[in-house]
């Protein structure tokens, strides 16, 4: 078996990453726009996708235990293009390794857009919560305080029992 099963799996998966970056990219605009209707939808596209990188990784596990298998070598745990980089020999171990590099690339990227997308949104919450501090009434304790349990110092002077009456 060659590698070229492994390299359209990997292919596939920069494909859908870099997909995945682009609706990265509309959420951080949608966020900013403040449009929610806009990024529920993006959300919706963006399970679509993790669900098919999903399924191809798990097209490409399966690939690299029969590459492992028809050449008789004893099957990693959990199989990666590092352990099948390790075993492969020129010209397939360059191609190998830039498919695995883009793919790389295109996963940092997203990583890079996701980490704006989580600031952005934490900050809009924050902003929200500010308002609502801002418009909402402070409430009154309803908690006694010190002074009310122990009363006030002028009562302690003044005898409860009038001894004279």
């Amino acid at each position: 078996m060659t590698i070229e099963p492994i390299l359209a799996t990997l292919d596939q998966l920069e494909k859908l990453h870099i997909s995945l970056l682009r609706i990265a990219n509309e959420k951080t605009s949608r966020i900013k726009k403040n449009d929610i209707s806009g990024l529920d939808q993006l959300l919706k596209d963006e399970q679509a996708h993790l669900a098919a990188i999903l399924q191809t990784d798990k097209a490409r596990e399966q690939a690299v235990v029969s590459l492992f298998t028809e050449q008789g070598r004893p099957v990693p745990l959990n199989p990666s293009i590092s352990d099948v980089l390790d075993i492969t020999e020129e010209p397939d171990h360059t191609r190998l390794k830039e498919a695995k590099d883009r793919l790389l690339h295109a996963i940092h990227e997203l990583k890079w857009q996701n980490d704006l997308n989580q600031k952005l949104t934490y900050q809009s919450l924050q902003f929200v919560n500010l308002s609502l501090d801002m418009v909402r009434p402070r409430t009154e304790s309803v908690n006694y305080s010190k002074k009310e349990i122990q009363g006030n110092a002028v009562t302690k002077d003044l005898a409860s029992f009038d001894s004279q009456a």
